[in-house]
């Protein structure tokens, strides 16, 4: 797979922006098929920067209702990327 083709785009809440300023870490949204090697060089290929650590995560999907029933929005993956001491990435 293509770096960009695993990582869908940063996730930028409260909560990663938060870990971003104390810890390094960064949240993207990642394939469901990709793994955590994968994940790691895929980061470290399009930023530029030495991953320490990748977690990740599988949200599933909320319910919603509408007019003809009630549905439920998609799965996402989500990998929790620490990075070196040394390294940062630019979101913005």
């Amino acid at each position: 797979m293509h770096p960009t083709d695993i990582i869908i785009r940063p996730l930028v809440t409260e909560k990663s922006t938060h870990l971003q300023n104390t810890r390094n870490t960064y949240a993207f949204e990642v394939s469901p098929d990709a793994d955590k090697g994968q994940i790691r060089q895929a980061v470290e290929q399009l930023y530029s920067v030495k991953v320490v650590e990748v977690r990740t995560m599988v949200r599933k999907g909320k319910p919603r209702r509408s007019r003809h029933g009630v549905s439920r929005t998609s799965d996402f993956k989500r990998a929790i990327v620490q990075l070196h001491e040394d390294s940062k990435i630019e979101l913005f």
